[in-house]
């Protein structure tokens, strides 16, 4: 497995970002998530609580935001925040009366499953394989007026070049500005 090493610049620029400018990045890089469970008894496919935390928490790290989920005052929580400013995000479901643990638990997974949906807008999808073998999405491109702003912004130190090339799609006219 590669790792990934930031540099400073690029550590620094993104402590810039306030936590809808974190969040806007990270939606960028979130594919559909995919329905790998079945529900028995309705005979429906959906997308499981570990599917949906192993598609958008490392996307979420990697822009310095930590998920949370906990449960208080018989509420389920999904809680984002961005670990530089400490502001947060939040989605939350009160739970039922439920006396029983384990229909208890099963609440819990529920509520915890629809509030990430509901705080991200997330989008499932059925696969039968194929969507898993597409190309990946393309990156968002940039207007001269976006371009100039992220020139200003690698000049300061707040962005780094490689944030902008692995962020967006860049025209060749732009990558020679560079």
């Amino acid at each position: 497995m590669a790792t990934v090493r930031k540099t400073p610049e690029a550590e620094q620029a993104k402590t810039a970002l306030n936590i809808y400018q974190k969040l806007h990045l990270a939606k960028q890089s979130m594919g559909k998530v995919i329905k790998n469970a079945t529900n028995p008894h309705l005979k429906r496919n959906y997308a499981d609580i570990n599917s949906i935390i192993d598609t958008v928490e490392p996307i979420l790290l990697d822009c310095g935001l930590l998920l949370m989920q906990p449960v208080k005052d018989d509420k389920v929580y999904t809680i984002i925040a961005d670990v530089d400013s400490e502001d947060y995000l939040e989605s939350f479901m009160t739970l039922p009366a439920i006396t029983d643990a384990q229909k208890l638990g099963g609440a819990i997974t529920y509520f915890r499953r629809y509030t990430l949906v509901s705080l991200l807008s997330l989008q499932a999808i059925d696969d039968d394989g194929h969507e898993a073998s597409r190309a990946p999405k393309a990156k968002p491109t940039l207007d001269a007026d976006k371009f100039a702003k992220a020139l200003k912004a690698i000049q300061e130190g707040r962005y780094s070049i490689e944030e902008l090339k692995a962020t967006y799609s860049l025209t060749k006219e732009q990558e020679g500005q560079l």
